[in-house]
C-alpha cells in the first residue's frame, strides 16, 4: 500500500497523551480494513464452534450414554471432530491475514520514517547520530512486529473468545460463573500495572540499543577501525561496547522479568479454578442445594478452562500493547519532525537553468538562533562565470555554498538561480540544475558503475565512460580486475583519496549540471594527487556557473570573482590580480599559503611564490 494512502498527518500531543496515541496507532490499520473485517469473521465463527464443543460434551455425558443413544452418540462425536477441524481451518487464515496485514503496516512505518529524514535538512544529520537514525527504523519498528503482525488479531479473537465463553457459562449456570469470576477485576488492575512497568522499562531499553547500535556504526565502520587500530584504542573500545552491552541485559532481565511473578499468581489461581468449581458443586449437592448434574458440571469446567487460555491471553495482550506504546512514541517523534525545507505549495519549475546565481543581503543562523553564520552577503554571480570564496576557518565559506542548493535555507535576504528565490524552485529543479563535490567524498559499496549511474541512473555504458575519461580515472578503472563491476568497498576505502574524488567528479559530469559548487576538493590532497584532480575539475567547470570553495588559493588564482569573507560578513572581492593589488586580507592569506607549504616544489605554486615575493617587496 503506498504511503499517500496513509493519513500520517501529526495528532496534537501524541507523544504524551495516550488515548490519542492509541488512535494514531489504529489509524495505521485503516487501509487494511476490509482485511480485517474477513479477520474479524473468521475470529467470530471460530469463537462460536470453539463454545459450541462443551454443550455437545453436555449432551453426550448427560443424554447420549446413559440412555445408550448410539445414533445420537455418533452425531456428538462427529460434531466435536469437525468442531476441532474448523477451528484449526479458522486459525490458519487468520494468521495468514493477520501477518500479511501487520507486515504491509511495518512496511508503512519503515517507509514513512525513511521518507520523513530524507526530507529532513543536513542541519538534523548534523546533530544526530547515524547509529540513532538506524536504530529507530530497524529497532523500534522491527521491536513491534509481534505488536502489529499478532496483537491485534490476538485482541479480538480473545476479547470474542472470552465473551461467548462467559455467555455460554452464564447459560449452563449463572451461580457458578458468578464463582469463577469473582477475582478477574483484580487481575486486570494487576496486568495494567505490569504493563505501565514494562512501558517505562522498555524506552529505556530502546534508547540504550540506540546507543549501542550508534556505537557499532561509528567504531566497526572503516574509518572507525583504521582511528581505533592507529589510536590504540581497540581494547578500550571493546571495553567501552561491553559496559553499553551489559546495561541492555540488565534492561532485557528487568523487562522480562517486570511483573512476571503477578502474572504466575494470576495463571496459578487461573490454573486452580477447576478444582474450586469441583468443591462448590460437591458441596451445593451434599448439603441438598441445587441439583447440578455431572455432564454440566464437566461442560462447566471445560468452558472455564477454554476461558482460561484467552482470558490470561487477554491479560498478557494488554501488557504488550503497553510495553509497545514505548515503540510507537518512538517512532511517532520522527514521523513529526518539523521539515525545514519543503516545496511551495506550487512551486516553479525551469527546463532549462542558465546558471545564473545571486545572493542578495543573505544572513543565516544556525536553527535561527545565536549570532548570524552570515550576514549582509550581496554577491551576483552571472551565468558561466566562476566565483571563488576564501577565507579562514569558520568564516561561513561552506554554509554559503549549501545556500544555493537548499541544502539550508537562508533566515534573511534570498538565494536566487536565474532570478527565481530558490525556495520558490521545485526540488527537481535544484537538483538537475545545481552540483556539488565536497572534500569528503562518499561512495556506496557497490560497483564502481552503480556509483557513477546514482547520479543518472538511466546512463549507457559509454556515457559512463566518457565521464571517466573526462575525470581522468577511466585508465585506473579499465586496470582494475573487473574494471568499471568493480566493488569500491565501504565508503570507497578501496580507492585512494584522489581517485576517489575523481570518480565524484565523474559523477557530477554524468549529472551534467548548470551551477557547480566545488567545497575544498582538494585541500586533503598531495601535490601530484591534487594536479590531476584539478585538471578533472577544470574539465568539469567548463562553462558552467563555478563556485570554489577554495583552501589552497593557487586552485582559485583564474577566477572571474573572488570573495573573502571573515566571520560571515564579505571582508573583500575583486580578481587574484586586485586584490594583490590592495595588500589587505586576500594578499595575507597568500603569504600564509606560501610559508605553510614550502616543500611543495612543482610549477603550479610557483605563481603564488612570485606574488608572494612581490608583495614582501612592496610592503
Amino acid at each position: 500500500m503506498p504511503r499517500d494512502h496513509i493519513d500520517w498527518t501529526p495528532t496534537p500531543g501524541t507523544s504524551t497523551d495516550q488515548p490519542r496515541q492509541v488512535r494514531r496507532i489504529l489509524r495505521l490499520f485503516k487501509p487494511y480494513r476490509a482485511r480485517l473485517a474477513v479477520v474479524g469473521l473468521l475470529v467470530g465463527a471460530s469463537s462460536l464452534v470453539t463454545v459450541a464443543t462443551p454443550f455437545l460434551l453436555k449432551e453426550t455425558l448427560d443424554v447420549a450414554i446413559p440412555q445408550g443413544r448410539t445414533g445420537l452418540l455418533s452425531l456428538l462425536a462427529l460434531g466435536m471432530i469437525l468442531s476441532a477441524v474448523l477451528t484449526g481451518i479458522f486459525g490458519v487464515l487468520q494468521t495468514l491475514i493477520s501477518t500479511t496485514v501487520g507486515q504491509r503496516v511495518m512496511h508503512d512505518l519503515r517507509t514513512a520514517v525513511y521518507g520523513r529524514l530524507q526530507r529532513m535538512s543536513l542541519a538534523f544529520f548534523t546533530r544526530t547520530r547515524t547509529g540513532e537514525v538506524q536504530s529507530r527504523i530497524a529497532n523500534d519498528i522491527g521491536g513491534m512486529q509481534a505488536t502489529v503482525t499478532s496483537t491485534a488479531t490476538s485482541l479480538v479473537s480473545n476479547l470474542t473468545s472470552v465473551i461467548a465463553t462467559i455467555v455460554a457459562m452464564i447459560a449452563l449456570d449463572w451461580r457458578l460463573t458468578v464463582v469463577s469470576l469473582l477475582l478477574l477485576p483484580v487481575f486486570i488492575w494487576i496486568s495494567r500495572r505490569v504493563g505501565n512497568e514494562r512501558k517505562k522499562i522498555t524506552t529505556q531499553r530502546q534508547k540504550q540499543m540506540a546507543a549501542m547500535a550508534a556505537t557499532v556504526t561509528e567504531s566497526l565502520s572503516v574509518s572507525g577501525i583504521l582511528l581505533g587500530r592507529t589510536m590504540g584504542r581497540s581494547d578500550s573500545l571493546t571495553r567501552s561496547f561491553a559496559d553499553e552491552s551489559e546495561s541492555l541485559v540488565d534492561l532485557e532481565v528487568r523487562s522480562n522479568m517486570a511483573g512476571r511473578w503477578r502474572m504466575a499468581v494470576i495463571g496459578i489461581v487461573m490454573s486452580a479454578m477447576p478444582a474450586v468449581i469441583y468443591w462448590t458443586a460437591g458441596l451445593a449437592l451434599q448439603t441438598g442445594g441445587p441439583d447440578i448434574s455431572i455432564g454440566t458440571i464437566v461442560a462447566f469446567v471445560s468452558l472455564q478452562q477454554g476461558l482460561f487460555r484467552p482470558a490470561v491471553s487477554l491479560l498478557a495482550t494488554g501488557v504488550q500493547i503497553q510495553t509497545s506504546l514505548a515503540l510507537f512514541q518512538r517512532i511517532f517523534e520522527y514521523l513529526d519532525l518539523p521539515i525545514d525545507i519543503t516545496e511551495r505549495d506550487n512551486p516553479v519549475h525551469l527546463d532549462r537553468v542558465k546558471g545564473e546565481v545571486r545572493l542578495e543581503d543573505v544572513e543565516f543562523r544556525y536553527d535561527g538562533q545565536g549570532g548570524p553564520i552570515l550576514d549582509g552577503i550581496d554577491i551576483d554571480v552571472p551565468a558561466g562565470s566562476s566565483l571563488a570564496l576564501v577565507g579562514s576557518t569558520g568564516a561561513g565559506k561552506s554554509t554559503l555554498g549549501y545556500l544555493v542548493p537548499r541544502l539550508y535555507d537562508v533566515t534573511g535576504g534570498r538565494v536566487t538561480l536565474d532570478g527565481v528565490d530558490v525556495r520558490d524552485l521545485d526540488f527537481d529543479t535544484l537538483a538537475r540544475g545545481i552540483g556539488v563535490v565536497s572534500q569528503e567524498t562518499y561512495l556506496f559499496h557497490a560497483s564502481v558503475a552503480d556509483n557513477l549511474r546514482f547520479a543518472k541512473p538511466d546512463a549507457t555504458d559509454a556515457e559512463i565512460e566518457q565521464a571517466a575519461r573526462a575525470a581522468q580515472i577511466h585508465d585506473h578503472i579499465a586496470a582494475l580486475p573487473d574494471g568499471y563491476d568493480t566493488v569500491v568497498g565501504e565508503r570507497g576505502h578501496r580507492f585512494s583519496g584522489g581517485e576517489k574524488q575523481r570518480l565524484a567528479i565523474a559523477r557530477t559530469i554524468l549529472r551534467d549540471p548548470p551551477v557547480l559548487i566545488l567545497d575544498e576538493a582538494t585541500s586533503a590532497l598531495d601535490t601530484r594527487t591534487e594536479h590531476a584532480v584539478q585538471e578533472a575539475i577544470d574539465a568539469l567547470s567548463a562553462n558552467r556557473t563555478t563556485l570554489t570553495i577554495a583552501h589552497r588559493l593557487s586552485t582559485i588564482r583564474n577566477a572571474d570573482q573572488i570573495v573573502v569573507l571573515d566571520s560571515g560578513r564579505v571582508a573583500e572581492r575583486g580578481t587574484h590580480e586586485e586584490l594583490l593589488e590592495r595588500d589587505g586580507r586576500y594578499a595575507a592569506l597568500v603569504r600564509r599559503d606560501a610559508r605553510l607549504e614550502p616543500e611543495r616544489r612543482d610549477a603550479r605554486l610557483e605563481p603564488d611564490r612570485r606574488d608572494a615575493a612581490r608583495l614582501e617587496t612592496t610592503s
